[in-house]
């Protein structure tokens, strides 16, 4: 028995290989694709959307404040909103866009339940994750891809022409769901400039 599974191991290796190889590929040729399309879907949510310059993002958030519905978040770095009926259990989703030449070129947002506790497992990131994607397909329409995040492992990818969502898991507790502009981040890395845009490496999808 210890002879066949040793004999096993460097096939499954190879498989786990030939799968990772085949998401990217099937990754970049959808990218490709969109990029290729000129079709562009800016929309985020609350009225964002990618392109927005700053000056709009911080008028539209003072009035969304003065309405109730947003507040400062947490580490006073960020705006949170309270979601209490659009998933299964109440939740809190923290967000700040990365601005590239005063407009809106990515938008991280993270998701931690309300509740949660460490000996709570329907509170989890694993469940967390998959209830944002459901959601997220509602709001955005189906065709995420599997993909394998290079340090959060299992992540879901959308691409609509130049705007990429990607959700993974950050730890047991928070889920991330980032918008981005994958034109503008072309751009930039075609770029020989100086203009870069920031990376969080538990935030970036190779």
């Amino acid at each position: 028995m210890k002879k066949m599974i040793l004999w096993l191991v460097p096939f499954l290796l190879i498989g786990y290989i030939i799968s990772g190889c085949s998401q990217k590929a099937k990754y970049e040729r959808r990218l490709k694709h969109e990029l290729a399309s000129g079709v562009r879907n800016d929309s985020l949510f609350m009225g964002l959307y990618l392109g927005m310059p700053d000056k709009d993002f911080y008028s539209l958030c003072w009035k969304l404040n003065r309405k109730g519905l947003i507040k400062q978040g947490g580490t006073n770095t960020t705006v949170e909103y309270q979601l209490k009926n659009e998933l299964k259990y109440p939740c809190l989703m923290d967000f700040y866009p990365t601005f590239v030449k005063g407009k809106i070129s990515e938008m991280p947002v993270r998701f931690v339940y309300s509740g949660w506790a460490p000996w709570n497992k329907k509170l989890s990131s694993d469940s967390l994750q998959v209830v944002v994607l459901q959601w997220y397909k509602k709001q955005y329409g189906g065709g995420f891809l599997e993909v394998m995040h290079p340090e959060k492992g299992m992540a879901y990818v959308k691409i609509d022409g130049n705007r990429r969502i990607s959700i993974f898991k950050e730890d047991e507790l928070h889920v991330w769901a980032v918008f981005t502009d994958m034109l503008v981040k072309k751009e930039l890395s075609d770029s020989t400039g100086t203009a870069k845009m920031p990376v969080d490496t538990t935030k970036e999808l190779k």
